[in-house]
This record gives C-alpha cells, sequence and structure tokens, in this order.
C-alpha cells in the first residue's frame, strides 16, 4: 500500500538506473518511492558489467553484496575473429592492480533484486507489480504518475518523477523524445548454455567478442554462475530475422554453426531455457530532462550491447541524476536547466562508447592495424573498456582514428521543448 499523498522523488523502474537513483536519493533525506511493474526475480538481458561501475556500487552499500555473491569475476575482454583466432585478452588490471579493476559476470534476475532490495534497506519506499500508466503533467510540469495498483487506478503525486523504464521509455515515449540511431539499427538472438568452454586463470571470467563470418555481426559469451553462459548473435534484422521462420532457436542454431569461434566453445555444451529475441538496440532521447522530470538509463537511451555499456551508463547517470535532483530538491528549483544539469557530461561519455562500437561495425577498420600504428593510445582503449570515459582525456584517441574510419557527430541535446510538447502529455 502506498503509505503517503506526495513525495519528494517518485522513481519508476527498478533497474539498476532506478535503483541507484533512488538509494542515493534517499540516503539524501528524501522522502523516494520506487515502483516496479515486474514481480523479482524477473528476466533481463545485460550480465556483463564494466569495472567502472566500482566507485557507484560502493557509494550505495552493494560491493560487500557482490564481493560475498556467487557472480563470476571479471578482469578481462577478449576478441576473436571470424576464423575463430582468438586475440590477446585485455586484463583490467594490467593497467591497475587495484580491485576496483575487477567486476563481476551477474544474472539479471538475481542482481536487480540484490539492487532492488539495497534501496529498500536505505530507506526507499518500494513496490512491486504496479503498473504506471503515464506521468501527469501541469501546467507543463510533472507532478506525479498515473498507476494501477491491484485492480485500482491512483493518482501519486512527487515534487520530481524520475523515468527508469528501460526500453519501456514510458515518459520519452510520452513525450515523443526517442530517436532511433539509424547506423545502428540491429537485432540479437540469445540463450544460454550449461558447460560451454570456458578458458582458465584470469580469463576464465573474460566477457568473449566474436566475430560473424559474415562479418555484418558477433557474438558474445558471458560466464555465469552455475556453469551457465550467456551467448548471443547481434547483426542487422534483415540478416538476422528477416525470412528466417519463427523459431529463433533454429535461427541461432544456424548462426552458431557457422562462427568457427563460437561452435568450438559450444561443442559439448547444451542449451537451458528458452531462447529470446530483442531489437532496435539504439535509440535515444532529445532531453534528458524538463520541468519536474528526468530520465535515466535506458529511459534515456541505449547503445549497442558490444562493450557491455549497459549497466554501467544505467548506474552513472543514476548517480548523476540522484546528485542534481538533490541539490535541485534543497534549491526549490525543479526547472529543466537545473534537473538536466549532469546531461551534457554524461551524453559527452555515452558518444565516446558510442564511437567505438560504429568503429567495430566498420568492416574497413581493424583495430589490430591501428593499434600497432599508434599503440601510444592502448591505453585509451583500456579505459573505455573499463568504462572510465567521465574525463577529458580519453577522447584524444578518436581525433587520430578518424583518419582510419568515419565516425559519427554527437546527437544534440536539448534543452527545452515547446510549450505544447509537454501539455500533451497531461
Amino acid at each position: 500500500m502506498i503509505v503517503r499523498e506526495s513525495y519528494d522523488v517518485i522513481v519508476i523502474g527498478a533497474g539498476p538506473a532506478g535503483s541507484t537513483t533512488a538509494t542515493l536519493l534517499a540516503d539524501a533525506g528524501h522522502s523516494v518511492l520506487l515502483l516496479e511493474k515486474s514481480r523479482f526475480p524477473r528476466h533481463h538481458i545485460g550480465e556483463s558489467l564494466m569495472p567502472h561501475t566500482y566507485h557507484t556500487f560502493k557509494r550505495i552499500g552493494m560491493l560487500d553484496k557482490l564481493k560475498a555473491s556467487l557472480f563470476p569475476t571479471k578482469e578481462s575482454v577478449q576478441f576473436v575473429n571470424a576464423e575463430g583466432r582468438d586475440s590477446r585478452p585485455y586484463y583490467f588490471t594490467d593497467r591497475d592492480p587495484h580491485e576496483c579493476s575487477r567486476t563481476w559476470q551477474v544474472r539479471r534476475d538475481v542482481f536487480d533484486e540484490m539492487m532492488f532490495a539495497n534501496a529498500a534497506e536505505h530507506g526507499v519506499e518500494t513496490h512491486q507489480e504496479v503498473q504506471v500508466r503515464r506521468v501527469v503533467f501541469d501546467d507543463g510540469r510533472a507532478v506525479g504518475v498515473e498507476a494501477k495498483i491491484g485492480e485500482t487506478t491512483a493518482t501519486i503525486n512527487g515534487r520530481v518523477i524520475v523515468d527508469a523504464t528501460g526500453m519501456n521509455t514510458l515518459l520519452a515515449r510520452q513525450l515523443d523524445l526517442r530517436r532511433p540511431d539509424p547506423h545502428l539499427k540491429h537485432a540479437a538472438i540469445y540463450g544460454y548454455f550449461r558447460n560451454a568452454q570456458r578458458d582458465s586463470g584470469r580469463n576464465a571470467g573474460a566477457t568473449i567478442v566474436i566475430s560473424t563470418p559474415e562479418g555484418n555481426g558477433w557474438f558474445w559469451s558471458i560466464p555465469l554462475s552455475d556453469e551457465v553462459t550467456s551467448v548471443g548473435v547481434v547483426a542487422p534484422p534483415a540478416y538476422l530475422t528477416t525470412g528466417r521462420g519463427a523459431d529463433p532457436a533454429r535461427t541461432l542454431d544456424e548462426e552458431i554453426a557457422k562462427a568457427p569461434g563460437i561452435a568450438k566453445r559450444l561443442e559439448n555444451a547444451e542449451r537451458v531455457g528458452e531462447v529470446r529475441v530483442t531489437s532496435d538496440f539504439s535509440y535515444r532521447a532529445t532531453r534528458i530532462a524538463g520541468p519536474g522530470w528526468v530520465l535515466v538509463g535506458d529511459a534515456f537511451g541505449f547503445l549497442d550491447p558490444l562493450y557491455s555499456s549497459g549497466v554501467m551508463l544505467a548506474l552513472t547517470s543514476g548517480e548523476m541524476a540522484a546528485d542534481t535532483i538533490d541539490d535541485a530538491l534543497r534549491a526549490d528549483d525543479l526547472s529543466a536547466d537545473r534537473l538536466g544539469a549532469f546531461g551534457p557530461r554524461f551524453v559527452a561519455a555515452m558518444h565516446l562508447i558510442k564511437q567505438l562500437v560504429h568503429a567495430f561495425y566498420d568492416r574497413d577498420f581493424s583495430f589490430s592495424a591501428f593499434m600497432k600504428a599508434h599503440p601510444e593510445f592502448q591505453d585509451h582503449l583500456v579505459r573505455i573498456l573499463i568504462g572510465d570515459v567521465f574525463n577529458d582525456e580519453v577522447g584524444a584517441i578518436f581525433d587520430k582514428m578518424r583518419d582510419w574510419t568515419s565516425l559519427p557527430e554527437p546527437m544534440p541535446l536539448e534543452t527545452t521543448a515547446p510549450r505544447d510538447s509537454a501539455k500533451a502529455a497531461t
């Protein structure tokens, strides 16, 4: 049962971004309501973390819980070419032996429930199986949510509304802010395999990225607990799903058989559970905040999952948003400019990863050749792979990379919108 008539902050969606935002705002002394439409545990893709998540985990009190978990430790990433030849692994601890250079491969059903429970421990009022239908506006300002709770529908008031609904992008759709990335229109078919081949030693928990023979996509191989490995193939929908029939498991098997780098790893493996399909990976909202509202995590934007940046960006956006909202509430200034103050820095970091994704998909570009010609950028590359992108240094690699491949221009971040756009949401 909802216990208050009004809250300082209402967070919609209890994934990593929503739980982080809610936890930090509760720690700051605000009344926070966190609403999740599903019941935990629930399936979610995106199991591989970047080491840069360490500092957020430490701040929200999750670090010791993750250390005590059964999640495999990840301290490297490795690339495999279309012929099945393995590259040298990128060991994050080689540049910094501190424990922050290690992270985890998580089962998201377990991990997300841990984050949700952690938020409650920090004083967040949490509710599951609450379906938020829309954000309520009054004269262009977000003032609450309309939610279905059991058999009843109620309006719950809040000074700030945070959309953390992930790929559902509730508010971005409501305000028509969501824009697809025309150059990264991909789909994925994925499943889980028991007893897949794994490397030993430091690379045992590595994320493996395997190019497909056609050169238009790639596989991921992510070791999870209980000897289960997450395996998925990513490629354009026109190739991966169009005309391939209604059985995604058959398509996944066909693609595995074509790619020696993943086929050899699954020779003695058994698929467990269903095979799933997801598409329209890459998109972004044109705004990150407005009067009384903020977007975090995938509700703002999502990049192709190539470098496993999703959870890191979700956690960091939640942390940055929480600090900004705290300042705005204390100043009693809930304007778009005040609530969106973290946006430019966050978008700049997101764009660094996006450029690396685009370079990977350029069939005429070779990371190996580029790094051989410019070894001075080795550290820049590793720092991006660990998620260390919130700085003014690592972007220098792209100044030189533009001589080798075309890279996208940043999508502008709007700070204002026509007044009737917000009124249309009322």
